[in-house]
């Protein structure tokens, strides 16, 4: 099977001038599945390169491909994903992942970043403060969650409250209210990370309806699982299909 034109295409746009190891010892492989991810995938996708790229590198993270992460880092960069986005990506995952997870991809971005002779630390992007950050994210998870933590707050026990607490003031008002990426980029990112690690139905189907709360439809939500399918296998892939039908069934 020969490479197609439109998958060496979009290849080259992202490695330009790279030749694959696995190219020339795996070739019938690479031939399979560029032509399917870098081809016939993405004429199901309205996704842009840059948005690709970005939900990529979050599932990357969530399923802990270090090696692959780094490559597409890069890929990342040569389309116009900025330092800054590339960095937030990553910071997200944090409160979703845990930074046991994570770790090992802050490294790795500064090397990719250093290597690029971006000077580190970039401009801090945070938005809140000690002060304000529990407010600040009160807001913005009543934006896209809906009354979700204030009825945790009002219905919890006592001795569990303090987790409600936290997706307030930690998980939203430290990373969501954070620039560089915009409230459905982050609400993107999370149901993408949720879909890649697997095992967090629950969690998946409460952030497809923030999703689609905060602007981002079905119709960009199936592109998303489309891009990822050939990174993230099929298994995981139809349980995200599963959960975006049962939340949002197709109109008859």
């Amino acid at each position: 099977m020969k490479m197609s034109e439109t998958a060496k295409k979009n290849h080259d746009e992202l490695f330009p001038g790279h030749v694959s190891i696995l190219a020339e010892k795996d070739p019938e492989f690479i031939e399979v599945f560029d032509n399917f991810a870098f081809d016939e995938v993405l004429q199901y996708s309205s996704l842009d390169v840059k948005e690709r790229q970005k939900v990529l590198l979050a599932a990357l993270i969530a399923m802990q491909c270090v090696n692959e992460f780094k490559a597409m880092a890069k890929g990342a960069l040569n389309v116009g994903v900025t330092p800054v986005e590339l960095k937030e990506i990553v910071y997200q995952a944090v409160p979703y992942a845990g930074l046991g997870k994570v770790f090992d991809f802050l490294h790795a971005t500064n090397e990719v970043l250093e290597e690029r002779g971006i000077v580190l630390p970039l401009e801090g992007q945070s938005a809140t403060t000690v002060e304000n950050r529990y407010e600040k994210g009160l807001e913005i998870v009543r934006e896209a969650a809906g009354d979700t933590v204030d009825n945790m707050l009002n219905t919890m026990p006592q001795n569990q409250k303090h987790f409600a607490t936290f997706l307030a003031d930690n998980c939203f008002g430290d990373f969501f209210t954070r620039n560089g990426l915009s409230i459905q980029e982050r609400e993107l990112l999370i149901f993408t990370m949720l879909v890649s690690m697997g095992g967090a139905e629950p969690q998946m189907k409460g952030h497809i309806r923030n999703n689609l709360r905060v602007g981002n439809d079905k119709q960009k939500l199936l592109d998303t699982i489309t891009v990822l399918l050939p990174f993230i296998g099929y298994p995981r892939t139809l349980t995200a299909l599963n959960c975006l039908n049962e939340v949002a069934p197709e109109e008859s």
